[in-house]
């Protein structure tokens, strides 16, 4: 009986273990409909993921009209990823349109709101300025940090990068330099293919679905199918990657955030790419 029940203790504490050491990759989907009479959405995706980024999906309907506030704590990107709308800053008015960035900065005037009876939905991604940080951003170009920054995606320069093959197109939407320990880029391409397995301890990384999205995350032993219109989060220092089957696009966000500025030297694998 003693001899069973030891035997027993020792499959479950082994069970234990095993268990808690079995790699997730953690994903949300964000939430693409209102309910009705609903003017405004706001929920926090992935809360608490990594130390010091918050990501809110926002949704708008065009009775509002969303000012932007800043707030000396913390820079500011918005991904804009469907619908249209206008903002306006400066005397200027600029044309959202699915797949547009744009970073107020010192910006202080600066209001948007989606066209007539159209919605529009957003990721708004704040970033902890610490001490460094705050250092640091004075030594970048001042209209890296005076101006607003506002691109559509398509309109980013190309790169290359070993682990990809030559026909994935990748751009960088946000380079280094502007905040402190953050750049963004997009992974786009038609299967099957696949971005090779890698690793960088040096940084936390998120992966957004964009239109159409159809692809497979890969981090050690664990895997998760990725749809369009998801947010996930690549576990630090894991050997990851992403595959493409045949007749599928893979399209989607990267946005690295440095543990320190010296770990964005990683961004040197990134060719950039005459077009």
């Amino acid at each position: 009986m003693r001899l069973k029940l030891t035997f027993s203790l020792f499959i479950a504490i082994l069970f234990s273990f095993n268990w808690g050491n079995t790699q997730e990759i953690p994903i949300e989907f964000l939430k693409m409909d209102l309910q009705a009479n609903q003017q405004e959405q706001n929920k926090t995706i992935l809360n608490n993921e990594i130390p010091g980024v918050t990501t809110e999906h926002i949704t708008l309907t065009s009775a509002v009209t969303k000012k932007v506030a800043n707030d000396k704590a913390h820079k500011t990107i918005y991904l804009f990823i469907k619908g249209y709308g206008q903002l306006t800053s400066g005397g200027k008015t600029y044309e959202i349109v699915p797949e547009t960035i744009m970073l107020p900065n010192n910006v202080t005037d600066i209001a948007f709101k989606p066209i007539e009876n159209d919605t529009l939905h957003y990721l708004k991604i704040s970033v902890f300025q610490t001490e460094l940080d705050l250092e640091d951003i004075k030594t970048f170009p001042k209209e890296h940090v005076d101006n607003i920054y506002f691109k559509q995606f398509i309109e980013c320069t190309s790169y290359t990068e070993p682990i990809k093959s030559p026909q994935t197109t990748s751009r960088t939407i946000l380079p280094n330099k502007y905040i402190p320990r953050v750049a963004m880029g997009t992974v786009k391409t038609i299967g099957p293919d696949k971005v090779g397995a890698h690793v960088h301890g040096m940084l936390e990384q998120l992966f957004l679905g964009l239109t159409n999205n159809n692809t497979i995350v890969y981090a050690d032993e664990a895997q998760v199918d990725f749809p369009p219109y998801s947010l996930l989060h690549i576990p630090r220092g894991s050997s990851h990657s992403v595959s493409v089957n045949a007749g599928n696009e893979m399209y989607y966000v990267w946005m690295d955030f440095f543990v320190d500025k010296d770990g964005e030297e990683w961004l040197k694998t990134h060719n950039t790419k005459d077009e």
